[in-house]
């Protein structure tokens, strides 16, 4: 499968997500950036609230490649106490790379949602929305601190990754919605004929336009 753009591929994830429409009680989530514009199709599609949720890696103090855990826009630090004590990692350097984490992702909800409040997902059914997975650790960790909110239903949705890896986020999740899982991988991007770098400012206008229509059912 080849999707046109992110467009397309949220669109698609939507027919998909039919069962939801109109249903009150769903919130769609985007992981920034390229996510937000699938989620903001589905949200659309489906009459439901869009937001975004951030997990941001938290890398080794020598290498930033090397992921030793992770922070979630809801506060929540997760981290690979395995590596960690192999890595013979202190308690200092730990607390250092998570604050230099929280600094930007502070950053970034700041910019994106201009002061707007997270909204509640406790009760809800959320749909989590990507514009694909690779190793899935970021939709790992925004799962598992997802789930520890409480919400009614915890749907992951998804037009592409490797068969692996879905499998590995479905345990995590009350249903995995994904429309291709083609052998061999490689990257997201492959399965895109445009798959340019979604800036900040389309994230933004996507939120506004969504709270927007929010002010005007209300």
């Amino acid at each position: 499968m080849l999707f046109r753009d992110r467009c397309d591929a949220g669109q698609q994830l939507a027919a998909r997500l039919g069962f939801l429409k109109r249903d009150p009680g769903v919130i769609v989530l985007g992981i920034p950036r390229g996510g937000v514009v699938v989620a903001a199709q589905v949200a659309y599609a489906l009459g439901a609230l869009l937001d975004i949720f951030l997990a941001h890696k938290i890398g080794a103090p020598f290498n930033p490649e090397l992921a030793i855990g992770a922070l979630t826009s809801s506060g929540e630090v997760l981290l690979d106490e395995l590596l960690i004590d192999e890595l013979r990692l202190s308690q200092k350097e730990i607390a250092l790379e998570v604050e230099r984490e929280r600094k930007e992702m502070e950053r970034r909800l700041a910019l994106f949602r201009k002061g707007r409040a997270a909204l509640d997902v406790t009760g809800k059914t959320i749909v989590l929305v990507d514009d694909g997975v690779a190793t899935g650790s970021t939709v790992l960790a925004s799962l598992r601190s997802l789930r520890k909110q409480s919400p009614a239903r915890l749907i992951l949705a998804v037009p592409v990754g490797p068969a692996e890896t879905i499998a590995r986020l479905a345990v995590e999740c009350d249903q995995a919605i994904v429309l291709d899982t083609p052998e061999p991988f490689w990257a997201v991007g492959r399965f895109y004929m445009r798959f340019d770098q979604t800036p900040d400012d389309e994230v933004v206008s996507l939120l506004d336009g969504a709270a927007s229509r929010l002010e005007k059912s209300t």
